[in-house]
């Protein structure tokens, strides 16, 4: 579904990836072009994907099993996303909340995450673009396209995100803007297409410009938990961590088939966030098309506002018909 943000998390970057990007080609995962372990429990390459290995030039920024292998040519032409623990359907709305413990004290958070009708063309693999809005104590601190496409395999991909921050409702910019292929940057695993426990780690995104490195592993599964919109059987746990700032802990994301995250929690950091799905909506065309063009317009300020980055990408576009 979606990859909820890390920045207010202590995290201070969104998804922390680094490192030099120009060996790097793409995430590893099983069944979408990762080292998986053999029967010796070493790791050995393998992609059943289509794309090719990762080469020993790669980086193991996650540990052992984790060097990327990317291929543009592997992904679909259209930018349909069904992965059965990631779906995202244009005209969906995902509203999670919850609250942050820090030492100061606790905010209150809101997120809504809007699967939009727009897709964008980056490094010639046509993402679809999410939508999503962050709330702390009701006043709006981010608001952000993030960029996705699934692979011939079925493993979802992030691209990229623009995120435009606020402070007491003033813009203050989007310096943790990241594009695969542009400043090092590259795309990553944001769902494995038949996650296992026991599989490496992998890399969710990468960018150096960013201070952005994000390892994610399946950490457990036929999990069973309530949450506002329901009660969820079967659910897989997801393990993410910034190697990079190991003092802020790690998240643990909760993933029903066919709903996609119900539920974040945190483990050791400063700072405690914990948000479950509240609700989803299905929005009318007339909304839907409300939507396409208010993330239009975002995407159009980033080309003003990221001149080094945002403005090298292809404009959105309109991929969903709407009246």
């Amino acid at each position: 579904m979606f990859q909820p943000h890390r920045r207010l998390l202590a995290l201070s970057s969104a998804f922390t990836l680094l490192l030099t990007m120009s060996t790097v080609a793409s995430c590893g995962a099983p069944d979408a072009g990762q080292a998986q372990p053999n029967s010796t429990g070493t790791s050995g390459p393998a992609s059943p994907s289509g794309s090719p290995t990762a080469t020993s030039q790669a980086p193991e920024l996650c540990g052992p099993g984790s060097a990327v292998s990317f291929d543009k040519t592997a992904f679909q032409s259209s930018p349909t996303i069904d992965n059965k623990w990631f779906p995202l359907k244009p005209g969906t709305v995902y509203t999670t909340t919850g609250t942050v413990a820090a030492e100061d004290g606790t905010t209150e958070r809101r997120v809504t995450h809007t699967v939009t009708g727009l897709t964008k063309v980056i490094d010639g693999v046509k993402t679809l673009v999410m939508w999503d809005r962050d709330y702390q104590d009701g006043a709006l601190v981010e608001s952000e396209l993030a960029f996705f496409a699934q692979d011939n395999a079925g493993a979802v991909w992030l691209f990229g995100e623009y995120p435009e921050e606020f402070e007491n409702e003033k813009f203050m910019g989007a310096p943790n803007t990241f594009i695969h292929g542009i400043s090092g940057s590259q795309a990553g695993i944001a769902m494995q297409a038949k996650p296992r426990t026991g599989t490496p780690e992998y890399v969710q995104a990468h960018a150096a410009s960013v201070g952005f490195l994000d390892c994610a592993r399946a950490y457990e599964d036929n999990v069973a938990l309530c949450v506002p919109t329901d009660c969820y059987e079967g659910v897989l746990v997801i393990d993410e961590h910034n190697p990079l700032e190991p003092d802020v802990g790690h998240q643990r994301k909760f993933y029903s088939a066919g709903t996609g995250l119900v539920r974040v929690t945190a483990e050791g950091g400063v700072k405690q966030e914990t948000l479950d799905l509240e609700k989803i909506e299905k929005l009318s065309d007339a909304q839907l098309a409300d939507v396409n063009e208010q993330a239009l317009e975002l995407d159009e300020h980033g080309y003003e506002v990221s001149k080094d980055v945002y403005a090298k990408t292809a404009p959105a576009e309109l991929a969903t018909k709407t009246p």
